[in-house]
């Protein structure tokens, strides 16, 4: 009997996989727990339509994402940091720091965890940070740190 996998099932598939099983375990195993469906026309359909639609929004989040991304591309964030004699820095700046001052300064809110910064900012100066939008777009914003 060919079924439409409602969720990953182990050793058998993924979810909207059509999978061919023993008569008996899709009645009696599968179809009770609401794992499957039976793979006839009317379920067919619905699974090509609800696979449209999945495509269609995954295609406007990336659509989406690379606005945002020529929007953030190459702009220039400050942020300030206390400094004291001869230069030195105290503290660092932090992904959490620079979410804030692209949300200030540029109206644009991005999440913090999805910044690339390998270890914070303990520096002053102009550094370039990557922002993964998608996981096919990515941004990159400089930071210029100053003494506040």
């Amino acid at each position: 009997m060919k079924v439409i996998l409602l969720s990953d099932v182990k050793a058998l598939g993924k979810k909207d996989q059509v999978v061919n099983v023993s008569d008996g375990y899709a009645r009696n195993m599968l179809m009770p727990k609401g794992l499957a469906v039976p793979a006839d026309s009317k379920n067919m359909n619905a699974l090509k339509v609800r696979k449209k639609v999945e495509e269609k929004i995954a295609a406007e989040n990336l659509a989406e994402a690379e606005a945002l991304a020529a929007s953030l591309n190459d702009k220039k964030v400050t942020v300030g940091i206390k400094v004291g004699a001869g230069g030195r820095v105290f503290g660092s700046v932090s992904t959490k720091e620079i979410a804030e001052a692209i949300q200030d300064q540029l109206g644009i809110t991005v999440d913090k965890k999805k910044m690339n910064l390998s270890a914070p900012i303990k520096e002053l100066g102009i550094t370039e940070v990557s922002i993964r939008l998608h996981p096919q777009v990515a941004a990159v914003v400089k930071v210029e740190v100053k003494e506040s």
